[in-house]
């Protein structure tokens, strides 16, 4: 992941100052562990500054308004508590070259800070930061004592310390091209690392755009690199120097999926570094999210399954047992119908079945006479009764959870791959979902807002819409929400998969080819999705019903018809 480099924290500074300064803080919001956003206002308008102290995703911008859902951190809390009403009169860097910004805070524009947040923005070591007027820390998002570093310590009503500021020469405008050469030319290596070690402030994003521009190769040694070569790396290197000074960028795309605010190699332009900023991180950190949470869910899904498994195989062995309670009544009763064949001693008697009048033999308790027998046999019996009259709905409730976590399961394994938000969304619904059912436990849980996910869309061969359930919650209120009377409802048949509806004009009746195509279509989102053909059950919504108690998504149906799916045609056509 391209981390915010020094140019392009100049270059969101720059853009801040100019757009958002001053302007009325009225709001803090902590998205996450490492998100922070303050809800700014100026005379025009109003936004969300982003400040993020990610280890691989740091960085600052104006971005998305933050979700609907209780802000349960207490760093947000104390921000705001101490922030709240002050005017952001100034962003400015601690240093030149530092990537530490001073965010100031004022009663009112003009007047001296009151507070300082200072936002440092370097990789594994971010933080934010608040402090008074005369830098004594109130508030930080990571605590640092001494045991966890040496160097520097950052705790409430200590004194604020910049970070260390890294060695080396530091580039300039001024600085002679034969001293430059002379000096990148001291010590051999290849191109990229030997600018990123003899100078500050650069970073390797930058650095390579700077060896591409100058259409060079970042491994190339240095000391073979020709006069040529020296003339147009120094032409890049002074243009980075002067957009740096004049605060001048070009913020785009590049086509490796990367961003730019220097234009170079530039895909795509876009109006704002902030903008840019926003959307690569986000994008960034959704994948990275998706990738993380859908590994979790798989995970702890097959250890449950697995768990309930054993449980389910102990009932049947109980249930297997209990299948021979009708064995011992009739032993009993033959006992106590040949009770002269009896004799003491006895651990064993054979005695003809009454029907069929083949031998049984009967073990016997030698201690005991013929009736004492009998009686422990028909004890046995009751006991076995009763023992599967217990068993048999805790094996059923026990299955019916497999099911539903089969079913869970199978909607995660039809999300293979990250492709916008809203695949991430339903993951976050599915775990939410998993909570409230308790086979999940989150101490950082919030209530989620709901309705924030649409279903999968597409039409039939004759221009119906077809709509798929992406989790438990979407199939719920497709089947019993919006599923109309005129419309029919797919799903395969004893298999976990989605909810799938062809929605139908009244009056009218599908072709054969659209109920195939709705059939594929569940078929493609279900577990048998590898499978040549798979059965799937069509019918109408009306003889849908859940039953009392029922896990979400899970639905009984009846009056249905049979038809075979072919999945690989959907996975073919995609």
């Amino acid at each position: 992941m391209q981390q915010v480099d020094l140019t392009t924290l100049i270059a969101l500074t720059s853009e801040l100052r100019k757009q958002w300064i001053p302007a009325r803080l009225e709001q803090v919001y902590q998205c996450d562990r490492n998100t922070i956003k303050l809800a700014l206002r100026t005379l025009q308008k109003r936004g969300w500054l982003t400040l993020s102290w990610h280890p691989q995703a740091a960085r600052m911008g104006m971005g998305e308004a933050p979700p609907r859902v209780p802000d349960t951190f207490t760093f947000s809390q104390q921000l705001i508590h101490q922030l709240n009403g002050f005017a952001l009169v100034a962003i400015e860097q601690t240093s030149p070259w530092e990537r530490v910004v001073d965010l100031q805070f004022a009663q009112r524009p003009h007047e001296p800070p009151e507070w300082h947040l200072y936002v440092e923005i370097m990789g594994k070591y971010s933080n934010v930061i608040l402090t008074t007027a005369d830098r004594t820390i109130v508030t930080a998002a990571h605590q640092v004592n001494a045991n966890q570093s040496r160097v520097r310590q950052i705790q409430t009503g200590k004194p604020y310390e910049l970070p260390p500021q890294l060695t080396g020469p530091t580039p300039s405008l001024q600085e002679t091209q034969a001293h430059w050469r002379d000096r990148l030319s001291l010590i051999p290596g290849p191109l990229k690392s030997t600018l990123v070690k003899n100078y500050r402030g650069l970073g390797s994003s930058v650095v390579l755009e700077m060896l591409e521009e100058s259409k060079l190769d970042p491994n190339r040694p240095i000391e073979t690199l020709v006069e040529t070569g020296w003339n147009r790396l120094f032409q890049a290197w002074q243009r980075w120097l002067q957009a740096l000074e004049t605060e001048t960028f070009q913020p785009g795309w590049r086509p490796d999926s990367g961003y730019t605010v220097l234009g170079w190699g530039m895909a795509q332009a876009s109006a704002s570094v902030q903008k840019v900023v926003d959307e690569y991180y986000t994008a960034q950190l959704n994948q990275q999210n998706f990738q993380q949470i859908r590994h979790q869910l798989l995970q702890k899904l097959s250890s449950l399954r697995a768990k309930l498994q054993t449980k389910a195989d102990v009932f049947i062995k109980q249930m297997s047992a209990s299948d021979q309670a009708e064995n011992l009544r009739q032993q009993a009763d033959l006992l106590m119908a040949n009770l002269h064949q009896w004799k003491l001693g006895m651990s064993e008697i054979v005695l003809p079945d009454f029907e069929t009048e083949r031998p049984i033999a009967i073990p016997l308790n030698p201690e005991r006479n013929a009736v004492q027998n009998a009686q422990a046999l028909y004890k046995q019996h009751q006991k076995l009764r009763r023992s599967r009259n217990y068993v048999q709905p805790l094996l059923e409730a026990v299955r019916q959870e497999i099911n539903y976590l089969e079913q869970v399961e199978a909607t995660l394994e039809t999300l293979e791959a990250f492709h916008c938000a809203d695949d991430l969304q339903i993951l976050i619904e599915i775990r939410e979902e998993l909570i409230q059912q308790q086979y999940l436990s989150d101490p950082d849980y919030r209530v989620p807002s709901k309705g924030k996910t649409d279903f999968y869309r597409c039409q039939s061969p004759s221009g119906w819409e077809v709509l798929v359930g992406r989790n438990n919650q979407q199939n719920e209120q497709l089947s019993f929400r919006v599923a109309g009377s005129y419309d029919l409802w797919f799903h395969t048949q004893e298999i976990p998969g989605s909810h799938v509806l062809l929605r139908l004009a009244a009056g009218t009746s599908p072709d054969p080819q659209d109920l195939q195509f709705a059939a594929n279509i569940a078929a493609y989102y279900s577990r048998a999705r590898q499978s040549n053909q798979v059965p799937v059950v069509w019918t109408e919504p009306k003889n849908l019903y859940k039953p009392k108690g029922a896990k979400p998504g899970m639905v009984v149906y009846k009056h249905e018809q049979i038809i075979w799916g072919a999945p690989q045609s959907i996975s073919n056509a995609g």
